[in-house]
């Protein structure tokens, strides 16, 4: 997690620079809170939706239980992907929507299509097109969440600290994720698992989230990228004399319009009569804007394919097929996961990977990342299914099932480190070019 220029971002001691102290102030920090904690709506799903669907009620009113092993299995994946299908729409949206409405309202349309998607999904009353429906809205709002949130933020933080900044907002997708797993957890020690309020009330956790981001909306500042786009310029140096706590005439306020203009005006002669072709010619064929399209993506494509993702989802599941016996047993372990998630997420960001440098923490977490899942794997195949009415552990197979059970936590341990690491510092430092350099910004 860097500030930018390669340089290793020290949370205690930042360099402003050229800037004064007064650009750190308590209206940045609650803008980069307010639209950070978007973040979380990814890992609350995701962290939720497993337990969710492994209720007793949850399954008896769908109907699961009569299923036959393969269709169970597809329709817990279905349900599962909604979401994620739902999010690829809401983030091809989200650049549409952010550039018409703004990006204040375009959160606050983000967070309606949440709570709509969710109200639909809680209110499914047995019906399990509804539940593909609900979850499917909900995605789109959770996927233009991805967009708007880094977008605003990398518009309004300083340089100095843009970095740090932006990637709050990855971070929160760990405190999301852990704040699920216990509310699940939570739910199985204190609430009637045949009573629908088992994930009801977990499930309302998105309710919250969406109305706070929501009402914090109404205290911040629209970005003055936006406002100086839409010819709006007095207020677009309002809202940032009141962001950098300067007055709006200080030649960095001045500067930083300026700025803004520059870019908008290249970016207006670059576009001009350019077409649909020749948007796509400018996106593939210029160099830097390729360079920061295909690492963007390769880092997505290749941070999902390692399969963090769906140990996240699926945890309790792989916790209940290596030996955790017991709902309860599961979600605690679960819980737990979440837990080493975020503290991992922390000790490798702010620390770890500055020291040890960025390629040698991507390998070393790729390794443990492999190494449990070749372990994961091994004992799967080794070990009979658990299932099987008596079946009860050797003495050599516990050990091997607690070693197991280790290897799930190990490779939470290796994503923070490797894959999701340098997902955040890449997916800044495109932010940050995007914001620095005078060329076509692909956020517009």
């Amino acid at each position: 997690m860097g500030g930018g220029g390669g340089k290793p971002l020290n949370i205690f001691k930042l360099n402003l620079g050229d800037d004064p102290k007064e650009v750190l102030n308590w209206k940045l920090w609650f803008a980069v809170f307010s639209f950070g904690i978007m973040g979380a709506a990814r890992g609350i799903d995701e962290g939720l939706i497993s337990g969710t669907f492994n209720t007793k009620q949850f399954q008896n009113s769908l109907g699961l239980k009569s299923l036959d092993p393969v269709d169970y299995a597809n329709v817990k994946g279905n349900i599962s992907a909604m979401v994620q299908i739902g999010s690829v729409a809401g983030a091809l949206l989200a650049f549409l929507v952010a550039d018409r409405i703004g990006r204040l309202w375009a959160t606050r349309q983000l967070c309606a299509l949440w709570i709509i998607g969710i109200v639909i999904f809680m209110a499914n009353n047995g019906n399990l097109a509804l539940v593909y429906l609900g979850r499917f809205i909900a995605g789109i709002g959770i996927g233009e969440t991805t967009v708007i949130a880094p977008v605003y933020i990398s518009e309004i933080a300083p340089r100095s600290v843009r970095g740090l900044c932006t990637c709050v907002f990855a971070g929160s997708v760990y405190i999301g994720i852990m704040i699920a797993y216990f509310a699940t957890w939570g739910s199985s020690l204190h609430i009637n698992q045949n009573t629908a309020a088992s994930w009801l009330v977990p499930t309302s956790i998105h309710l919250m989230f969406a109305g706070i981001i929501i009402a914090l909306s109404f205290f911040n500042y629209e970005s003055p990228r936006y406002l100086v786009k839409q010819g709006k310029v007095e207020l677009a140096l309002a809202n940032l004399s009141r962001i950098r706590n300067l007055p709006q005439d200080h030649p960095i306020v001045q500067g930083e319009i300026r700025d803004i203009q520059h870019q908008l005006e290249e970016e207006q002669e670059a576009t001009m009569g350019a077409g649909v072709f020749g948007l796509f010619k400018e996106m593939f064929l210029i160099p830097k804007n390729a360079y920061r399209l295909y690492l963007g993506l390769g880092v997505q494509l290749l941070s999902q394919w390692s399969g963090a993702g769906s140990i996240t989802i699926y945890a309790a599941d792989f916790f209940a097929l290596l030996g955790t016996k017991g709902q309860n047993e599961k979600l605690f372990a679960t819980a737990i996961f979440g837990v080493v998630k975020f503290v991992a997420a922390i000790m490798c960001a702010f620390f770890l990977v500055d020291v040890i440098g960025r390629k040698r923490s991507l390998s070393i977490g790729i390794a443990l990342q492999g190494f449990s899942m070749a372990y994961i794997a091994a004992f799967l195949t080794a070990v009979p299914d658990l299932e099987e009415k008596g079946f009860k552990f050797t003495p050599s197979q516990k050990h091997a099932s607690v070693g197991a059970i280790v290897c799930i936590y190990l490779s939470g341990f290796g994503w923070a480190m490797g894959c999701k690491s340098h997902h955040n510092q890449c997916s800044c430092h495109v932010l940050m070019e995007d914001r620095e350099l005078n060329s076509v910004p692909p956020f517009g």
